[in-house]
């Protein structure tokens, strides 16, 4: 295996745009979106770059990274030239903030991120901090505030009282109001607070009037106790973090059915399972995992990003191939798309040092997937058949089988995640694999 990329190593030189190059096939929409959001803009607010300027700006970001690990000029031109056929062809398209910075000065590539929320208010102040550096540079994040003690409890070095979660969570959605991502929109947290909170009934019912938290979205931290609880309609217990004591006992079925009430009415809260996700947990000797990025796809640990991208099933049907799907296509697909991640996490500039060294101890990407009712109807298969449940098990277990496997490849070429050793593969004697993760599953439209 090769050995691992330095720490501050120089940043390769970008591939010129070669002259022959074709121009991208777009919609009317697509030009729209484009113009509005992805091609760098002028002093006054207007596009300078055209389309295929910045397909090129990215494939040729990318691409450079294969000179950190011995590629030559040639390898890296061709590899920007693959990419670029790659991504617009609209087979695979990465997450936003690599189309916005990638080959920029900005050059922060990833779309989501968590970021701890200490007890103090040194600690808490310094999330908020954080977080707005990584909205303005087009990241979202996601926070647990099950560490913050309970409203009116006591502080002791003041000997006042704590004014609890949902006060800091106010705050943190004040200050993401004045942000806007990459300079194009607002940034997007998660805040979840852990089911057995003694603030849990506040934080259920914080979005009953409109407008309230509106650059939240909020997720309920659930155990299996408590399910357990609601099953057999049981009281269970809310611990003050702080102190560990016990404050309240509650019946876990009246809050889970108002839970239930109030994700009805208004979208807010969700739930996250956290017993289910850290048994998931590929790096456990790293903590537990108490927070996901701003849609709940990507579980993450504190200080962690992971860089995202989909691959368009609709452009996979095949009359002639088995089940309609080119499979052997999606396969390559896989493979190119995988590597491509895997550079983003070499070519991005992360906010915070913190972010950078877990980052790249772990270098979690997530491929994902788009387009799938698309080729339902092109297959003519009804979504809510079985036969489209079956199909998109295959789907994703494919992708899930073809990605391990060419994260298990460049990890061949280029070194396991530095991680690895302490990972679960590892206890399983599984890979070694250059990703902690490598699939997702987005909320790609």
């Amino acid at each position: 295996m090769t050995a691992t990329k330095p720490s501050s190593p120089a940043a390769p030189a970008l591939p010129p745009m070669p002259k022959n190059l074709p121009d991208v096939a777009l919609n009317e929409n697509a030009k729209v979106v484009l113009a509005r959001r992805y091609l760098r803009k002028g002093a006054d607010g207007k596009p300078y770059e055209l389309p295929r300027e910045l397909f090129w700006r990215v494939s040729a970001a990318i691409a450079a990274q294969e000179a950190v690990y011995g590629g030559s000029k040639a390898k890296v031109e061709a590899q920007a030239r693959e990419y670029y056929e790659l991504l617009t062809s609209f087979k695979f398209l990465p997450n936003s903030p690599t189309l916005m910075n990638a080959g920029t000065d900005l050059g922060q590539l990833a779309a989501c991120f968590v970021l701890p929320v200490g007890d103090s208010i040194e600690q808490i102040f310094d999330a908020v901090k954080h977080a707005a550096l990584i909205h303005k540079s087009g990241g979202g994040t996601g926070f647990s505030f099950s560490r913050l003690r309970p409203t009116d409890s006591r502080v002791g070095s003041t000997g006042g009282v704590a004014s609890g979660p949902l006060s800091f969570l106010r705050i943190f959605n004040t200050a993401t109001e004045q942000i806007k991502q990459g300079g194009t929109r607002r940034g997007a947290n998660m805040g979840i607070l852990r089911v057995d909170h003694p603030d849990i009934i506040r934080f259920i019912r914080a979005k009953e009037r409109e407008g309230e938290l509106n650059n939240f979205n909020l997720s309920v931290g659930l155990t299996e106790a408590f399910m357990q609880a609601v099953d057999k309609d049981e009281e269970y217990d809310l611990i003050a973090p702080h102190n560990k004591e016990v404050v309240e006992r509650l019946k876990a079925r009246e809050v889970f059915t108002l839970l239930v009430q109030k994700a009805w009415e208004s979208g807010d809260p969700g739930m996250v399972f956290l017993d289910r996700i850290n048994r998931d947990n590929p790096t456990p000797a790293q903590g537990d995992i108490e927070a996901t990025n701003p849609c709940g796809e990507q579980p993450l640990l504190p200080y962690e990003a992971c860089n995202l991208g989909s691959i368009n099933l609709a452009l996979f049907h095949s009359p002639d191939g088995r089940d309609g799907v080119d499979w052997e296509g999606l396969k390559q697909v896989i493979r190119q798309s995988v590597r491509f991640l895997d550079n983003v996490i070499e070519a991005s500039i992360y906010p915070l040092p913190q972010i950078t060294d877990t980052v790249r101890k772990n270098r979690k990407i997530g491929l994902g997937l788009m387009g799938f009712a698309d080729l339902l109807y092109q297959l003519g298969i009804p979504y809510n058949s079985q036969e489209g449940v079956n199909l998109a098990e295959k789907l994703m277990g494919f992708i899930q089988d073809e990605s391990k496997l060419a994260s298990k490849e460049l990890a061949e070429e280029r070194g396991a995640f530095p991680s690895f050793a302490q990972s679960t593969y590892a206890a399983k004697k599984q890979g070694p694999y250059r990703n902690a993760t490598t699939t997702t599953i987005a909320p790609t439209g």
